[in-house]
């Protein structure tokens, strides 16, 4: 049975309604951070070279049918983002099944989060070191390109991730208090600590992997991957090993309940990088597969292939895992209310 809280008459009447000011604020940050990315791609779509610099590999993949199809499908995902922001918003939203609003939320989740914390490294470090986004003497897309796309995703990720924080709350607060140690024995706890080793066995592969890379290591990469390594590559490079592990620490605590730990901090930590490392994983495999051929250098190596197969395969233990965790919890809550009433 699904544990719903929408309302809190406790709460004064003032109080809701700058809570509700504050949410249709966000909304409206959220969805204005989408329309510099949806015009740029929409530019690209109709044939606009803008933001592409003469010279670009970019330029020859305008009319490419796989090019047209990966910006239609960002198109798409950043119209995904202000429908998300809507329904986390309205009265329609609570009235969504859980899943329809719960997966968005997770992909959403782990498209933007790595971003909005690398950006704002890379930004740091790129003051102090004079680095850049892309390596010299590969005119990829123009500076100013990167600011605005990963600027406007870094408002995204914090006006959408509060809005579907408060949005949880309300919704399934009791589901999400309390402390691990807390948690009612199950039968199934043994099936959820093998998963738990076995997400913090595949965080390992890309962990280490992505590290070396971050370190100027070579193993495993392709020449232009090699050749594209800068100040900033790296940092993006230490973000998706951090996220890897913090999936598996995430799943980890759930599974073997240490000490007195909030419940909220396994949940949040399996969210965000279960979530960072399914998605940027399959979409990493994805720029492979859709990579060009007639650059003579393939888009991935069969190593970079099996790593961020592993994230996908991290992502979704952590994620099978937590979602089975709060069904056996909500199902608790429910016995027990039944049980009183009866």
């Amino acid at each position: 049975m699904e544990t719903t809280v929408l309302d809190h008459p406790s709460r004064p009447l003032a109080d809701q309604q700058r809570t509700s000011t504050a949410r249709r604020a966000l909304r409206a940050v959220a969805i204005a951070a989408c329309v510099p990315y949806l015009t740029l791609k929409i530019a690209w779509l109709s044939g606009s070279t803008v933001g592409i610099p003469a010279g670009s590999s970019l330029r020859g993949s305008l009319e490419d049918s796989s090019f047209y199809a990966v910006n239609v499908l960002t198109v798409a995902m950043d119209l995904a983002v202000a429908a998300l922001a809507l329904a986390l918003t309205r009265p329609w939203g609570r009235r969504l099944p859980a899943w329809l609003l719960v997966l968005p939320g997770w992909i959403a989740t782990g498209l933007i989060a790595p971003i909005a914390v690398a950006f704002p490294l890379q930004t740091v470090v790129s003051l102090f070191t004079g680095g850049r986004s892309t390596p010299p003497g590969d005119p990829w897309l123009d500076e100013w390109v990167f600011g605005v796309v990963y600027t406007g995703f870094s408002i995204q990720g914090l006006a959408l991730g509060t809005l579907f924080v408060l949005y949880a709350k309300d919704r399934w607060g009791p589901l999400l208090r309390g402390r691990t140690a807390d948690l009612t024995a199950s039968p199934t706890r043994p099936v959820l600590r093998i998963a738990a080793a076995a997400a913090a066995v595949a965080a390992l592969l890309p962990a280490v992997l992505h590290t070396v890379w971050a370190c100027g290591g070579t193993v495993g990469l392709t020449a232009s991957r090699i050749a594209e390594h800068t100040t900033t590559t790296a940092i993006v490079e230490a973000d998706t090993a951090a996220f890897a592990l913090l999936g598996a620490a995430g799943i980890l605590l759930a599974a073997f309940r240490p000490g007195r730990t909030r419940l909220a901090v396994p949940l949040a930590l399996g969210w965000t990088g279960g979530a960072a490392s399914a998605a940027w994983g399959a979409w990493m495999l994805l720029a492979g597969i859709v990579a060009p051929e007639d650059t003579g250098d393939p888009g991935t190596s069969p190593l970079m292939d099996l790593t961020y197969a592993v994230q996908m395969l991290l992502g979704m233990l952590v994620l099978v895992a937590g979602a089975h965790l709060l069904a056996e919890r909500a199902a608790a809550r429910g016995t027990t209310a039944a049980s009183r009433r009866g």
